[in-house]
């Protein structure tokens, strides 16, 4: 455990002074008005992060944001890059984002009774994209939704096939029936 702390400890640090990095030149500011390390200023709002999603109002698109915003963003830098790897790697937190969404929405009722849920809801998204190997996207996708999704995938793609057939079929039906008239 205390070497992937340190590990993500050690990737913060080298993002917060990547020159690459939008945020590099806003803690850079940050660091020079106030004097304060710019590890420890992060720590600091992370800190804030936390009590608000305790205690703050709209935490759950907070937590969506925060789950959103960052993701988005090395996405977008992965598919303008020449790699694979990194494409797979956020493919995969997109994947597991979606999943969770998807469960979240029905399920809003009785994960609203779970206390400090905006709390946990973050913190799994911050583990699903955190910039290690074997992150919680990863640890996701490979024990739940690979393994479901290869014993159904011929039921999916069957399910699909269907349905878009049938979609064919109605947009073609109207489309002769507005010729028609």
């Amino acid at each position: 455990m205390a070497v992937h702390l340190d590990s993500a400890k050690s990737a913060i640090k080298d993002s917060l002074y990547d020159e690459s990095k939008p945020w590099c030149k806003i803690f850079g500011w940050a660091e020079a008005q106030t004097g304060i390390n710019r590890l420890n200023l992060f720590m600091g709002l992370a800190v804030f992060l936390v009590f608000y999603l305790l205690i703050g109002y709209g935490t759950l698109l907070l937590s969506n944001l925060i789950g959103f915003l960052y993701p988005a963003y090395a996405s977008i830098k992965a598919v303008e890059s020449s790699g694979k790897d990194d494409d797979t790697k956020w493919l995969t937190y997109w994947v597991v984002f979606s999943f969770i969404t998807l469960i979240e929405l029905p399920a809003a009722i009785l994960l609203s009774w779970i206390p400090f849920y905006s709390l946990i809801k973050t913190i799994f998204f911050v583990w699903c994209f955190i910039p290690i190997s074997n992150n919680g996207s990863v640890v996701v996708y490979n024990r739940f939704i690979r393994p479901y999704f290869l014993k159904h995938q011929g039921d999916i793609d069957q399910a699909v096939n269907d349905l878009s057939k049938k979609a064919s079929d109605v947009a073609f039906e109207k489309l002769v029936t507005a010729k028609v008239n």
